[in-house]
């Protein structure tokens, strides 16, 4: 019985390191823009501006991979996480308005938003504060808020609304699962999902830089 669990939860962590290696090989330049080819920045309505923030952070593979592997860091209190990233990430999409990225540091910045994938292994194998969730997060709200440098308040706000509710409702759906799935895959399944986020972030980077 015990075989059969360890193995069922082995078979989980492969196919979740399958899924996390094939959104890799379907990442490219097309994920940098809105959702279904919308316009960009200053050209969004609000509507668009809402649909573009909620797409955003789930599109993207670096950003979706790093909202899910929150689940296995084996954070205390996974819940109560929530509304801090959350609101780290809009202060750093608020931050890149006010001072936006410079084009050719952009290359650099997706190289350190990969190594965010890395940072969450290394903190679920206990080598890493848990606090360094904040920083990083706050780091990709800042790549995000680029989207949609230029734009009017209006699709400004609809865009910020976006990311809340989507990365918001992702965020408490992983968190609220987070223990039992810990418990499902154990502490050697954990770990085993902390090797292949590693893995992963070290291969975006990588993609990034040769680019």
């Amino acid at each position: 019985m015990k075989f059969s669990r360890c193995s069922g939860a082995f078979r989980g962590i492969g196919l979740l390191g399958g899924s996390a290696l094939l959104l890799l090989s379907l990442a490219g330049p097309a994920l940098a823009h809105h959702p279904f080819g919308m316009a960009e920045g200053a050209e969004l309505n609000a509507w668009q501006g809402l649909v573009s923030g909620i797409g955003h952070p789930l599109l993207g593979p670096d950003h979706l991979l790093f909202l899910l592997a929150i689940g296995f860091i084996g954070l205390g209190r996974p819940v109560a996480w929530v509304l801090p990233l959350l609101g780290t990430g809009l202060l750093g999409a608020a931050l890149t308005q006010v001072v936006p990225l410079s084009a050719d540091l952009v290359p650099f910045a997706e190289v350190l938003v990969s190594l965010s994938l890395a940072i969450e292994g290394l903190i679920a194998l206990g080598s890493l504060p848990s606090a360094l969730l904040l920083p990083v997060m706050g780091l990709h709200g800042y790549l995000l808020g680029g989207m949609i440098v230029g734009a009017e308040p209006t699709p400004l706000f609809a865009y910020f609304l976006g990311l809340f509710l989507g990365q918001g409702a992702l965020l408490l759906a992983v968190c609220l699962g987070s223990r039992r799935w810990i418990a499902a895959i154990g502490e050697n399944g954990r770990r085993l999902a902390a090797g292949i986020w590693i893995g992963i972030g070290a291969a975006f980077a990588w993609t990034a830089l040769v680019a």
